[in-house]
């Protein structure tokens, strides 16, 4: 499949238009950023981490029924998507309150939730990705109710799923974000879900030191993000066939990679 222009650059990624206008390629760059970019770095093999782990949680999710934008990944940092029309809704799923929901209302960090919280960010980093109602979304037209009842209904779907995926491996799955596309199948609009799952997503810990293992370790200064992310992948299998080499091996190897390209 031919690599054609550039189309969007955010954050973390960078999508190029193919020769089928229907499929993209999905690179993941190497930038760290937080606070709504106002910390950022680069930090060399994060990107070819995310895509591996991002490329095995979504291909989990597609056996279970979740659609989503994953067609296939190509290569150490790139992945081949469905082209989607990205809802302007970041989804925020909660399990333990921790982070900016513990400052705005005062709750003790690590409370764990009764129930799954489900909260809604309009996705717009000039405003800062403001916190919003369903009546927001709803009154200014972003998705339609039974758009947002059937993500809802995903969401609780995949939470349950990645729960016990990574219970099963030793780490507490907190916090992440989703975000969903509305595509053509079949003729018909459907809903899917599209952007990455990873570590730059997600909050995990241990479950038993309760360590960090995603980019709160860039957000607070911890340090070893690299071992973290790689800590991550090896737990869920996928870099069994690396898992004697160093954390900057792995780094060195993705460099390696690059260049190749």
């Amino acid at each position: 499949m031919k690599k054609g222009k550039k189309l969007y650059e955010g954050k973390a990624k960078i999508i190029y238009a193919t020769n089928d206008k229907n499929l993209v390629i999905q690179y993941f760059k190497d930038d760290a950023t937080a606070f709504n970019n106002q910390k950022k770095t680069t930090i060399e093999g994060k990107g070819v981490l995310n895509n591996r782990i991002s490329e095995h949680i979504l291909s989990n999710l597609s056996q279970i029924g979740i659609k989503n934008h994953l067609v296939k990944r190509l290569n150490m940092r790139e992945q081949i998507i469905k082209l989607v029309e990205i809802i302007p809704i970041e989804f925020i799923v909660r399990n333990v309150a921790t982070g900016s929901i513990t400052k705005r209302l005062g709750i003790e960090d690590g409370t764990v939730l009764k129930e799954p919280l489900i909260e809604y960010c309009l996705k717009d980093d000039k405003l800062g990705d403001p916190l919003i109602s369903e009546e927001h979304i709803l009154a200014f037209d972003w998705a339609l109710k039974t758009e947002i009842d059937k993500v809802k209904k995903m969401i609780l779907r995949i939470n349950d799923f990645m729960i016990g995926m990574f219970r099963g491996v030793g780490i507490k799955l907190i916090d992440f974000k989703l975000e969903f596309g509305r595509i053509k199948i079949d003729g018909k609009n459907e809903v899917i879900l599209a952007d990455e799952i990873s570590p730059d997503t997600c909050r995990l810990w241990d479950s038993i030191t309760e360590k960090k293992l995603d980019k709160d370790r860039f957000r607070k200064d911890l340090g070893d993000l690299i071992p973290a992310y790689t800590e991550v992948a090896k737990r869920l299998g996928i870099l069994h066939e690396q898992s004697n080499v160093s954390a900057v091996n792995v780094t060195k190897l993705s460099s390696v990679k690059r260049k190749k390209k």
